[in-house]
């Protein structure tokens, strides 16, 4: 992997994991600087989300400093200029999800375009 494409790595697994934080994660604009305005989300629950609804989720409080999302496995891979996929799996309250997301560059950084969960036995 070039440095090039290890910085993208770097900097969208750093947003991803701040997105997961319970401090970013209640505070809607934090929130809104790394959500991409076109982001879509299918959930672990089979449900879309877009922008607007995924903020109604994300300050809800079920993710605290207590009850964390446990992460495993966080890889990346930059399958375009400008484009960086991530694979891993979170545990969070005895739930394992493999999760998907795609980040892209924009003017204004790297922000997540794409995310997908899917529930794991």
């Amino acid at each position: 992997m070039t440095d090039e494409n290890e910085e993208a790595v770097r900097a969208a697994v750093d947003g991803e994991l701040s997105l997961l934080d319970p401090g970013v994660r209640a505070s809607p604009g934090r929130v809104l600087e790394l959500l991409d305005p076109e982001f879509t989300e299918i959930g672990a629950s089979g449900r879309p989300w877009n922008v607007e609804t995924i903020l109604t989720v994300t300050g809800d409080g079920s993710v605290t400093p207590d009850s964390p999302v446990e992460v495993d496995g966080m890889r990346g891979a930059v399958p375009a200029p400008g484009l960086v996929h991530l694979t891993y799996l979170t545990s969070h309250r005895g739930r394992r999800v493999r999760r998907s997301s795609l980040w892209r560059l924009t003017d204004t950084g790297w922000r997540l375009w794409f995310h997908q969960g899917t529930p794991t036995g």
